[in-house]
């Protein structure tokens, strides 16, 4: 890493109707480094690599791109001046296919003609740069979001980047996947590329990055390089306050052997995954591990009705029941929420009430009408229980942040009276302090007697939020082990499908 400044970044200032979300930040990229960006969500890291990368209009400040200043880029400019960025939400167009994804827009021609060949190739070999597998010809729609995620990164490497801005790149990615992906972004390095990389996973940070800049409240807090600090005190910066524990005390092991079975799989199979049994106890946290692509999620959407079951049984508290569709499963008390909050979670462009509501919306109605009196107490408890942070209600549920996203979610089907919820990656995308909010609530639901599903790729949240845990290999549940028992190696190995 040289100490050629790349980028700079002067007194940039963002107000949105009066409230300031980044205030004078400074920041500078230099050639060849990855620089992290880190800070809870709403501290104003994604405005500042949208303003840079030309999608917000800054209010005040200057952005320079090898030597020259701009007060404001359109996307366009900061794109001819050498700057793209992966952002967290897809920029994917499902039914087209992968190698059409990457191409869009730019596509290769022959005379008159697309040159299908052609992009097919480059495709594939971006992709075997990046050492992974993917078919080129398959549709976004039918791929898992770990790969649309390596499309987005793949669709940025085609370009002539001179900064590459990844936000939340790793979200859904296992641990392999990982691996090679910052096997790529060390040889971008290497060509003199510079990089700015969020992520709330501190420890990737010290693993990938040169620098690091911190962020709070949409201020600039401090820049340091990352082998002249340590986890406690970044944290320490992020939140302006000492977080005890990342994970909250289990308490005493208790013996699940003996309680309700409220929930009893058998030999669940569709085209994805095959004879799948287990059971699910009252009061009981049972998670869910594999590799993505293990058949983890589809598992727990044939449980919820949104994929189809093509033999099986399903008894809920021992009556035996047939799941058709997501509105069956809700009707027995099953809740469901799902990996991608924004595609399947969250209307984001309606207003944060009408999400929470969505679920229960008959219940509040009377007759024709919604009585609005039993909504307001519905949301006023939400909104307090979870401690969901927002200006109002009617705002939409795309002006939050990831962890409150996160809380709008669960809140609609809190308000449901579910007793089994399913939570597939319940802390993707959502900084340290906010994950632990979502800790200390998923043990408090434990405590009231919910039952509750895990899937989670970080293996730290298995481990020591799970009171038993199954393993998945290639659609199919592998090994199953206690927390007594369970270890990062036992895990990997049966995941790998090694026993």
């Amino acid at each position: 890493m040289g100490n050629d400044i790349l980028l700079s970044v002067k007194g940039l200032t963002k107000r949105y109707s009066g409230i300031t979300v980044l205030d004078q930040v400074d920041m500078d990229v230099y050639k060849g480094e990855i620089h992290a960006l880190i800070g809870e969500n709403g501290a104003g890291k994604s405005t500042l690599c949208k303003s840079i990368a030309g999608a917000i209009e800054p209010s005040s400040g200057t952005i320079t791109i090898c030597g020259k200043s701009y007060e404001k880029l359109s996307p366009a400019e900061a794109k001819a001046s050498g700057i793209a960025m992966v952002y967290q939400e897809f920029n994917l167009v499902p039914e087209m296919t992968v190698y059409e994804n990457l191409f869009i827009g730019k596509e290769i021609r022959k005379g008159p003609f697309v040159d299908t060949k052609s992009m097919k190739e480059q495709s594939q070999k971006i992709f075997k740069e990046m050492n992974i597998s993917i078919d080129c010809e398959s549709k976004i729609k039918d791929i898992s979001v770990a790969y649309c995620q390596l499309v987005e990164i793949a669709k940025a490497l085609l370009e002539d980047s001179k900064v590459l801005i990844l936000d939340e790149p790793t979200a859904p990615l296992t641990n392999n996947e990982i691996d090679i992906l910052f096997k790529v972004l060390g040889r971008l390095r290497e060509k003199g590329i510079s990089m700015i990389y969020i992520s709330h996973r501190l420890e990737e940070i010290f693993r990938l990055c040169d620098r690091i800049t911190v962020l709070r409240d949409g201020a600039f807090i401090k820049c340091m390089d990352t082998d002249q600090t340590n986890k406690e005190e970044l944290i320490h910066l992020m939140i302006g306050r000492e977080l005890s524990k990342e994970f909250p005390e289990r308490g005493d092991d208790v013996d699940y052997s003996k309680a309700e079975v409220v929930l009893k799989v058998t030999g669940l199979t569709n085209h994805k995954i095959r004879n799948v049994s287990f059971e699910l106890k009252k009061g009981e946290i049972l998670g869910i591990a594999g590799l993505v692509g293990a058949g983890r999620t589809e598992t727990v959407r044939t449980l919820f009705g949104a994929d189809s079951l093509e033999s099986g049984e399903i008894s809920v508290k021992g009556k035996r029941i047939r799941i058709k569709n997501p509105a069956t499963a809700i009707k027995h008390g099953i809740g469901l929420i799902p990996e991608d909050r924004k595609r399947e979670g969250l209307m984001l462009s309606q207003s944060i009430s009408s999400n929470i509501s969505l679920v229960v919306i008959r219940d509040l109605c009377k007759g024709l009408f919604i009585d609005d009196k039993k909504e307001k107490n519905l949301l006023k408890d939400q909104v307090e229980l979870l401690q969901i942070k927002a200006g109002s209600l009617e705002y939409p549920a795309s002006s939050l942040s990831g962890g409150n996203q996160q809380k709008i979610v669960l809140a609609k089907w809190l308000s449901t009276s579910s007793d089994i919820l399913i939570f597939d990656e319940p802390t993707r995308g959502i900084d340290v302090g906010a994950k632990r909010e979502i800790y200390d609530f998923l043990f408090q639901l434990r405590e009231a007697g919910k039952s509750l599903i895990v899937i989670s790729s970080e293996m730290s949240e298995i481990l020591n939020l799970s009171d038993r845990i199954l393993v998945m290999y290639e659609g199919e549940i592998s090994g199953e082990l206690s927390y007594q028992e369970a270890t990062q190696d036992g895990i990997l190995t049966l995941a790998s499908g090694l026993k």
